[in-house]
């Protein structure tokens, strides 16, 4: 605590006059690990990088619908195979030390943009690992090429039919990026900087980030948003000051004692205590998530679906459901989760029963059980908002069938980039919807690309022909009802091969300080903090 109010204090005073200063302070719960959008997917560092990066099409503040961003305008040809993207112009872009943009964004950044994550000889594709999850979930292979067809129009030409296309455009991690920025740092031998210094069109731009302790934006007033009038896209405070803290009663305590103005992921019992107090509100929202655990079936013992069957079977998910969420989670075995169309409201929680659990262990050759690590959640997420507390319960309950669970975490950032090489046995992971189509959780988490390769969020390697192929057929109709069918037997050959355990989802709740005007927490997608006043 004493840190981080001499940080805070010394970022109040560069905010100068300090007196007539309006910062806003948000209690972040994990570290960016990466300042490019395109190499993550990561909730938490996207609610950084969302106030830095514009994409194509967002979703509508506190909404479902999507809206046009940096496209003004997009149209889509007969075939469903073209989708024509009308730029907006004038937009400029950011700027910092070591580059002062000539230019506009325009369509050569959108074809740079996309260049980067689909051709393996551009300069840029293996910078910082080239890795890009969403686009290789959602896009990769499907994409016949992307036309220029003036300095403001650009043609994506898909080689099947999506659905939902336009709803990943709107994805936080397929911002646009600056071809000329690039260049020059390509230029001065230093391309690494592109993903660390980062520049966009946003309402804010990046001023300063102390590794795992704080990240300082400061608005950028040529941004678009401003130009064209649009309060909810313009910057109205003169620095976001996000403190960096994993632990939710630290963040609260912050909270209460006014440090923090925005509390991100508080935990949920302590509702209650934010109804209480003079100068918080508790803004609860129906946030579209869900958590996993997830079992990698490379592992020896976890190949087994008699195994997978019976750890499931082993966890009483009522009570963990009843503890973990605080009576505002809810017990599930489908995928997709209640608050979206697309929920198998028919497919339950397996069923609790220890005894057939031992049965299925003593079936597959295991009738004294084993030992198995189980990564827990070092964040408050809202698919799970204490990944101690549901670890420590699902160990006890394995305990009961001979399974002894060895409790492993690390660091946010850490933690995804291992549990994404496969090193875990078995690990919570989870995703909060970005837009309004069940695909995504499906497709980012639980897929395979067709030569085998799993999702970058399929942590557990499970990659089932059926399944994919349910996906896939799902992906290239429009016809609604028909998706909602392909989508339910996937969530049924989910259930019944057992890759995951669905540790269900929650609404969240932010505590927001009474002085703060104007914030409205994001459904889909991250939270903007443009638009917000404080007084």
């Amino acid at each position: 605590m004493r840190n981080f109010r001499y940080v805070l204090a010394a970022l109040l005073v560069a905010a100068a006059p300090a007196a007539q200063a309006k910062v806003l302070t948000v209690c972040l719960e994990g570290a960016p690990e990466i300042f490019n959008p395109e190499l993550t997917n990561s909730g938490t560092t996207m609610t950084v990088l969302g106030q830095i990066y514009d994409g194509l099409v967002s979703v509508s503040r506190g909404g479902s619908t999507l809206e046009p961003a940096l496209a003004e305008s997009w149209s889509v040809s007969k075939d469903g195979l073209t989708y024509t993207f009308k730029l907006r112009h004038d937009v400029a872009w950011q700027s910092n030390a070591a580059f002062k943009p000539t230019r506009p964004f325009d369509a050569d950044d959108v074809i740079f943009t996309f260049d980067r994550m689909t051709d393996p000889k551009n300069p840029y594709h293996d910078v910082s690992g080239g890795n890009y999850p969403t686009f290789n979930a959602k896009l990769k292979g499907n994409i016949a090429k992307i036309t220029k067809v003036d300095d403001y129009t650009v043609a994506f030409t898909l080689k099947k039919p999506d659905a939902a296309f336009l709803g990943t455009m709107s994805h936080g991690s397929l911002g646009m990026t600056s071809k000329e920025y690039a260049d020059a740092m390509a230029k001065a031998g230093t391309p690494e900087k592109f993903d660390q210094d980062p520049i966009g069109t946003g309402p804010f731009r990046f001023q300063a980030y102390q590794t795992d302790s704080m990240v300082r934006l400061i608005p950028f007033k040529g941004t678009w948003g401003a130009k064209i009038g649009d309060k909810n896209r313009t910057p109205e405070v003169d620095a976001v000051v996000m403190a960096i803290s994993g632990d939710a009663s630290v963040r609260l305590q912050r909270a209460l004692a006014g440090e923090c103005l925005i509390s991100l992921y508080p935990n949920l019992s302590d509702k209650a205590q934010i109804d209480k107090a003079p100068n918080l509100e508790a803004v609860r929202t129906k946030v579209p998530s869900t958590g996993f655990l997830h079992f990698n079936v490379k592992k020896k013992e976890l190949e087994n679906v008699k195994v997978r069957r019976a750890l499931a079977e082993a966890i009483d998910m009522k009570s963990l459901v009843k503890v973990v969420y605080n009576g505002m989670g809810h017990v599930t075995g489908a995928v997709v989760p209640p608050s979206l169309w697309g929920f198998a409201k028919d497919i339950g929680p397996y069923k609790y029963d220890p005894e057939d659990a031992k049965k299925l262990l003593a079936e597959a050759g295991y009738p004294k059980g084993f030992s198995t690590d189980l990564w827990a959640i070092p964040v408050s997420r809202p698919y799970m908002p204490n990944g101690k507390r549901a670890a420590e319960m699902i160990q006890a309950d394995w305990a009961k069938i001979g399974v002894k669970a060895n409790i492993k975490t690390y660091e946010w950032a850490e933690y995804i980039k291992r549990a994404q090489h496969h090193e875990a046995d078995v690990a919570m992971f989870g995703g909060i919807y970005d837009f309004p189509d069940p695909s995504q959780i499906l497709n980012n988490y639980l897929s395979c690309s067709a030569d085998g390769t799993p999702a970058p969020s399929n942590i557990g390697s499970w990659c089932d022909p059926k399944f994919n192929k349910l996906l896939r057929e799902a992906g290239a109709i429009t016809d609604k009802a028909k998706r909602t069918d392909l989508y339910h037997q996937a969530q049924e050959e989910v259930h019944a091969q057992v890759p995951v355990v669905v540790l269900g989802g929650a609404d969240t709740i932010t505590a927001v300080n009474k002085s703060v005007h104007g914030f409205v927490p994001a459904v889909f997608g991250s939270s903007r903090f443009s638009g917000v006043t404080v007084q």
